[in-house]
């Protein structure tokens, strides 16, 4: 059969099984797809639900912060020490300048011209592209932002954004700078207070939630917008009295300039019932709204470097000593100061009592010493009564009075005191802290038990008796010498009295809190008694410099020999300082002024001659402010300082008998009948026995003259001094007898040109006694 006849076979159909196969294949590929995209879609939508719901609001969302409003701080009086004020930040959002094609160079010029920030700063930023926020500006003050928002608006510009912001102000600039502390760039606490209360002050932010388009800038022609109210800080209301922390921080800085101070100056004033922190002073002093910069003379400093990393870490150095607290940071050799401390313990514990007496030779010798400890009297105060040995500020005396009382009843007392805390580990070196709400409080410097009650030595109680070789804080010493004046309890020292509420309801109140009661009523009223004298009787009182007449001041001296610091230098150096309370009937303050190596020669550095002045001085403004009322004996008021009566108009006759009232002298000059001008003038408070010059139908001179050089010059000489040129003299704390007392400083310096009338304070100082005590 040919193959055109041949029949074609027609082509297989697939048989059933065939069918049967494929369908089963299609149904299992189904149901594995199915599955397959089943777990998918749960990953996605069940177990990675809020990642992606999260990346689709963002998409879609502009969130935009708003910042809680910091909390405020006020003084005891509800003065305002910090505060946070509405300024702005200035950001730039490249994608919107793309695309809306807006000119980046004109926005990068203008913005400079505005911000006086660098030109290819501003436009480097412009051309991120990929970005919708680049910070140009922080913190830009209300008019600055006023004239970016001008600029944008002028343009219609989109890519130029101004948000709400906060920024840190600080009405009082330096003013208790080191317990208040700053704040950072992103308003987080960074010392003081504000690091410490930084949570408290901070407060919760609020957002704003606007719609945006795939360019990432906002939506035209929408609606939406979610705004979330934020919830401001809460504010501080302090123990501490600007006005106090003023006269402290003027005073201080005067004694530094007085006595060369080297190594800055510390002050504290307490409230000895309560614990509460009236000031507290740390030199030197920076301005809290421009934390990072430094003295000028720092600054001097650090320029003359020619290596730049040495400038960096120099303005490191130089910043950190000016932030530091030396009032909690740093701990010191009390000195004598500490005898308040030891006579404390010895008449609470029974080991002395008011009318023993104590014999100083000179030096004493205890157990264990290799040589003998010195009193700074080097011939000895002989036969003294204990309030004597307290005047004298012997240290033969206390060293006596140390070992009465005992190294193991001694540790317990200084532990019950706060300079340390217990543990069961007897060679464990011991610490105390008082628990101020600053951070950084450092603790003592303390024996442990076992070396300090050595069986076989009873060297560390009699250097520890009047006050060497160990350190505390000052803000230590100070708590445990309040707990001496205040009835015998110690309390625990605090700066914040309360918390508010953005309303200005209070949130929480802090209560005086009483440690433990350290020593008896009985035994705090004789301490009063004793540190009165120190600082009252004229003769023995090596405390006699803090006197003030009218008023009634207790206090202790102290002078501690600086000891490693010496090795580069060679040369002794010293802590001075003085620790004063009043009023002495009921106390209510003390201040404790410590000055870190003075370097004067116009007088024997000591704190009798340093630092009782510098308080005195202090009492002398506070004490008035603070409604204690001083209280003149006869002779206390012939001396005190006058106010210059008006006598402007009068007779000869009737000004001679109105200056003669007023404890003051009257010279007249010209012929006339009445008194057309006077010097000086009305109302000025000049010193007892000053004489005013009347003129009658003549001019008063208006020469200036030439301020003399009155140091060391007492102070009725210097009052004459003055007469002679027509100028006047006061002292900063009242003087008693003024021909006993020399003159130590001046607020206006020699040379200087004044006008006649012109009145000078002087700091004067008893230098019958003197000596390192």
């Amino acid at each position: 059969m040919t193959e055109r006849g041949r029949k074609l076979n027609p082509p297989k159909t697939p048989n059933a099984m065939m069918l049967r196969r494929t369908l089963f294949l299609l149904i299992v590929c189904g149901i594995v797809a199915f599955l397959v995209l089943a777990l998918r879609l749960f990953k996605v939508q069940i177990i990675d639900h809020d990642f992606y719901e999260t990346k689709a609001i963002d998409q879609q969302v502009r969130e935009t912060t708003v910042t809680a409003a910091r909390g405020t701080i006020y003084d005891s009086n509800m003065k305002i020490l910090a505060m946070s004020a509405n300024v702005d930040n200035i950001v730039l959002n490249p994608r919107a300048i793309k695309m809306h094609k807006e000119d980046a160079e004109l926005i990068a010029r203008t913005l400079s011209e505005i911000l006086n920030i660098d030109y290819d700063e501003i436009l480097a930023k412009t051309a991120k592209t990929n970005s919708g926020y680049q910070m140009v500006a922080r913190k830009v003050e209300p008019d600055v932002a006023k004239k970016v928002e001008e600029f944008k608006n002028k343009y219609k510009l989109w890519g130029v954004q101004i948000e709400e912001d906060t920024k840190r102000y600080y009405p009082y600039s330096s003013l208790a700078c080191q317990i208040i502390g700053f704040v950072g760039t992103d308003n987080s606490g960074l010392s003081g207070l504000e690091k410490t209360y930084n949570s408290t002050l901070t407060g919760v932010n609020g957002r704003t939630v606007r719609a945006k388009n795939a360019a990432g800038t906002d939506m035209l022609f929408t609606s939406f917008e979610d705004y979330y109210d934020a919830e401001d800080g809460k504010s501080l209301v302090l123990t501490l009295d600007s006005t106090i922390q003023y006269y402290m921080e003027k005073q201080l800085e005067q004694a530094v300039k007085d006595y060369d101070v080297k190594n800055g100056a510390a002050a504290i004033a307490m409230n000895v019932k309560t614990g509460g922190i009236l000031g507290m002073v740390s030199l030197d002093n920076f301005d809290l709204n421009n934390f990072q910069k430094v003295s000028d003379e720092e600054q001097t400093k650090i320029d003359s470097m020619s290596d730049k990393a040495q400038q960096a870490a120099e303005l490191t150095a130089a910043q950190q000593r000016q932030w530091r607290n030396k009032a909690i940071n740093d701990t010191y050799e009390p000195g004598s100061t500490f005898k308040i401390i030891t006579l404390s313990m010895g008449l609470n514990s029974g080991a002395i009592s008011p009318n023993d007496t104590f014999y100083c030779s000179g030096s004493l010798k205890a157990k264990g010493d290799t040589k003998p400890r010195h009193c700074w009297k080097s011939g000895g105060h002989g036969s003294q009564t204990l309030t004597q040995a307290l005047q004298h500020s012997c240290n033969v005396a206390f060293m006596q009075i140390g070992l009465r009382i005992g190294e193991e009843r001694f540790y317990q007392y200084a532990e019950a005191f706060g300079l340390l805390n217990s543990s069961d580990k007897a060679d464990t070196p011991l610490t105390g802290q008082t628990g101020i709400e600053l951070p950084g409080e450092s603790g003592s410097l303390w024996w442990s038990r076992s070396q300090f009650c050595d069986p076989d030595s009873e060297s560390q109680l009699a250097a520890a008796s009047f006050g060497q070789t160990f350190k505390i804080t000052p803000l230590q010493l100070i708590t445990a010498v309040s707990a001496c004046v205040n009835g015998g309890n110690l309390m625990k020292p605090y700066l914040v009295r309360e918390t508010l509420n953005s309303d200005g309801t209070v949130a929480s109140k802090t209560e005086p809190t009483v440690v433990r009661q350290v020593i008896s009523s009985e035994t705090s009223k004789t301490v009063c008694e004793m540190l009165e004298k120190v600082v009252s009787d004229p003769v023995d009182g090596t405390g006699k410099n803090a006197y003030i007449a009218g008023y009634r001041i207790g206090g202790k001296t102290g002078t501690s020999e600086k000891t490693a610091e010496n090795i580069a230098s060679g040369e002794k150096e010293y802590i001075v300082s003085f620790i004063g309370v009043a009023p002495m009937d009921d106390p209510q303050i003390a201040i404790l002024v410590l000055l870190d190596t003075p370097k004067t020669t116009t007088v024997y550095v000591s704190g009798g001659n340093m630092g009782a002045p510098t308080v005195a001085k202090m009492f002398s403004d506070i004490l008035p402010y603070m409604g204690v009322e001083a209280k003149y004996d006869s002779d206390e008021k012939q001396v005190a300082d006058k106010t210059v009566p008006n006598i402007v108009g009068m007779t000869q006759a009737e000004a001679q008998q109105k200056a003669k009232d007023a404890g003051l002298t009257l010279k007249i000059n010209g012929s006339g009948e009445k008194v057309t001008a006077q010097l000086p003038v009305a109302n000025t408070v000049v010193a007892a026995g000053s004489q005013m010059l009347a003129y009658c139908d003549v001019d008063p001179p208006t020469a200036q003259v030439m301020m003399p050089d009155l140091s060391r010059m007492s102070y009725s000489a210097a009052r004459q001094t003055l007469a002679n040129y027509g100028l006047y003299i006061r002292a900063t704390s009242p003087v008693s007898n003024p021909a006993a007392v020399t003159v130590t400083s001046q607020t206006i310096d020699a040379g200087t040109q004044v006008k006649p009338g012109t009145v000078v304070e002087v700091t004067v100082i008893d230098t019958s006694n003197e000596g390192r005590y």
